[in-house]
């Protein structure tokens, strides 16, 4: 699982095929987030809000999950929204793994955390992220294994499913990655490590993407490599040149970078979903 495994996509071909600052997101990607509404609105495929209820707890979790159209049962995809909490955008990038062939499932990890037990929703400017930062390491387990556990006893669920996540959400996903050893895949977008001691409890291979001008983050990744090679975990990871934090929902930033990063982590992304879903089906 380990090393000969993340070397089967080290050598990953990473095309770009978005034209830099066209202000148009490429076909087979994520929109940006200035796309994202209309996305939703114009998607052929069903996606609907479920409440997942937490075990031993009253909070109910609002969970956005986008289906697929395909004949057999899919593979399960969660997506862990960035430090903004849920937005469209979030839910436009389920709607795309759901294009490609997944179960996605997008919880709001706010849900019941705000005044009068909101989430997202209830806060207001800046106390979001305040509310997100508060969010304990086994709280944010306990919420995503309810998720989990509720997208893999879906009729249509296959038993194989990945965690991926952006800026705190691709952070928030290596962690879960150290806490829940049935995981098959984590991507992580642009979000740092755990310490080695956490690292070590992780079993499932790990795709990190990168922007190359992100160097609070970037500058983590090799520290984070070392670390898991010294430990036999699977570890792939991209950095793309001249792209900045947060390029796959700013795809227009950067003088095109953002962009062909963007076309290039999601291809890479797919393949990798592809790779480690699909066998355990």
């Amino acid at each position: 699982m380990n090393k000969p495994r993340a070397a089967l996509i080290a050598g990953l071909l990473l095309t770009p095929l978005i034209a830099a600052g066209n202000g148009k997101t490429a076909p087979g990607i994520p929109p940006d987030a200035d796309h994202a509404t209309q996305a939703l609105v114009d998607s052929p495929r069903h996606g609907e809000w479920a409440g997942v209820k937490i075990p031993n707890s009253e909070t109910t979790l609002k969970t956005w999950v986008s289906y697929l159209e395909r004949a057999d049962n899919a593979p399960v995809v969660i997506v862990i929204h960035e430090i903004f909490g849920m937005t469209d955008w979030i839910r436009s990038v389920a709607d795309e793994l759901a294009a490609e062939g997944f179960i996605a499932v997008a919880p709001d990890l706010l849900s019941g955390l705000g005044p009068d037990g909101g989430g997202t929703e209830s806060f207001k400017g800046d106390a979001v992220r305040e509310a997100i930062r508060k969010i304990s390491d086994d709280e944010l387990a306990a919420r995503l294994n309810a998720v989990r556990d509720h997208a893999l006893s879906l009729p249509s669920a296959a038993r194989a499913s990945a965690c991926m996540g952006f800026c705190w959400g691709g952070t928030s996903t290596f962690t879960y990655a150290t806490r829940q050893p049935a995981l098959d895949a984590a991507i992580v977008y642009y979000g740092t490590a755990p310490g080695e001691e956490a690292l070590s409890n992780i079993d499932c291979p790990v795709l990190g993407l990168y922007g190359g001008d992100d160097n609070r983050v970037t500058s983590t990744v090799k520290p984070t490599a070392e670390a898991m090679d010294k430990l036999d975990k699977a570890y792939t990871h991209h950095v793309f040149e001249g792209a900045g934090h947060g390029f796959l929902r700013q795809q227009t930033g950067r003088d095109g970078a953002n962009a062909k990063a963007a076309q290039s982590a999601w291809e890479a992304t797919v393949k990798f979903l592809r790779e480690h879903l699909e066998e355990r089906k």
